[in-house]
């Protein structure tokens, strides 16, 4: 079988589709810096992302539209990125992993955060308090999904020699999340305040540059294979 140049096999619109789709989500998940603009209440030092959208707070709908447009986009995108570009293993688990992530913004949105009691154990807490609070459960999926996409592309850059943006500044990003990852997972079982509110937000923060330096490399990889 005759293989098919790459020039022909991708139209040039698809990927700048593809990549306006993953920059406008990568900006979607950003929406939490609106808190330094609205009048919120909040404490970022202490406080997580969740509560800007938690059931009763204000400005909810700004909040999980934000979250419900990066799903909207990304599952688009990541189909498309699996119908256009050369499918190879690493770069199929990114792009799978790309989907979910959408589809679990898109559950964290519509399953917010309650107000709880801690002292009331069917609140929360012991080993699994995923099963208690549905929110926790969809932001764990989401975390996981992007982390699994980033690692998927990163190896992907390396291994087949393209995506060269994510080789280098997609691997700073994604070292600079892992590590506030981390952070939170070490600090949230001391005892004492380790300022996971902004452990939190340099994670998400590093999320949304993270997408921001995929679309920019969609847009790169395209324009070689189609020159």
């Amino acid at each position: 079988m005759v293989d098919v140049p790459a020039s022909t096999r991708i139209p040039r619109g698809y990927p700048l589709l593809i990549a306006v789709a993953i920059a406008v989500a990568g900006l979607c998940y950003s929406s939490w810096v609106l808190e330094f603009v609205l009048p919120i209440d909040t404490d970022p030092v202490n406080s997580f992302l969740s509560e800007l959208d938690a059931e009763g707070k204000p400005y909810r709908e700004v909040f999980a539209t934000a979250d419900k447009l990066v799903g909207l986009l990304l599952i688009p995108a990541a189909i498309g990125g699996l119908l256009v570009f050369r499918r190879r293993r690493l770069t199929t688990v990114g792009w799978v992993a790309l989907a979910c992530f959408g589809a679990s913004t898109i559950a964290d949105a519509m399953l917010p955060l309650r107000d709880c009691d801690p002292a009331v154990s069917a609140c929360g807490g012991g080993l699994f308090p995923q099963l208690h609070q549905p929110h926790a459960l969809t932001s764990t999926l989401a975390v996981t999904s992007i982390a699994v996409a980033a690692f998927a592309f990163s190896a992907a850059a390396y291994r087949y020699h393209r995506w060269w943006i994510l080789r280098e500044f997609g691997v700073v990003v994604l070292v600079v999340g892992s590590a506030a990852t981390i952070w939170m997972l070490v600090a949230d079982n001391l005892s004492g305040s380790y300022a996971l509110g902004i452990a939190q937000r340099i994670q998400v923060g590093s999320m949304s540059l993270w997408l921001l330096a995929l679309a920019a490399a969609v847009l790169v990889e395209a324009r070689e294979w189609t020159s």
